[in-house]
C-alpha cells in the first residue's frame, strides 16, 4: 500500500475516534444510549464510526499484513476487525453495553496505536 493511501486511512481512523469521543462525551452508562432518541442516534452514529474504523483496518491488513503488527499482535487487530463484521452483518444484535465498553475502555488505546502507526510511515 502506498504511503499516501495508508496515511489517508490512518487519518480517517483518527478523525472517527475523535467524532466518537465527542458523541460519547455525554454518555455516562450504557442506559444513556437507550433513554431517548438522542441517545439512540448517538448509539447509531458511534456504531457506524466503529464499523468504518474496522473497515479501514481490514483494508490496511489486506494490503500490508505486516504493517499493523508493528504496534500490536494479530489478535488485537483481529478483534477490532471482527467487531466491524458484527456491526455490519449482525446489527440487530448490537448491545449498548458493548458499545459503551468499547468507547469507555478501548478507544484511547486504539488512538495511541494508530498514532504510533502513523509515525512509522
Amino acid at each position: 500500500m502506498d504511503k499516501a493511501s495508508l496515511l489517508e486511512l490512518l487519518n480517517f481512523i483518527l478523525e472517527s475516534i475523535s467524532l466518537i469521543k465527542d458523541r460519547f462525551d455525554s454518555i455516562n452508562d450504557s442506559d444513556d444510549f437507550l433513554k431517548n432518541k438522542d441517545g439512540l442516534m448517538k448509539l447509531d452514529a458511534i456504531s457506524m464510526r466503529l464499523q468504518s474504523i474496522g473497515e479501514a483496518l481490514k483494508n490496511i491488513d489486506k494490503r500490508d499484513r505486516e504493517f499493523l503488527l508493528k504496534v500490536a499482535d494479530k489478535n488485537y487487530w483481529s478483534k477490532i476487525i471482527k467487531t466491524r463484521e458484527i456491526l455490519t452483518h449482525h446489527y440487530i444484535d448490537i448491545d449498548a453495553e458493548t458499545i459503551f465498553m468499547i468507547c469507555d475502555e478501548k478507544l484511547t488505546e486504539l488512538e495511541k496505536n494508530i498514532l504510533i502507526l502513523k509515525s512509522k510511515i
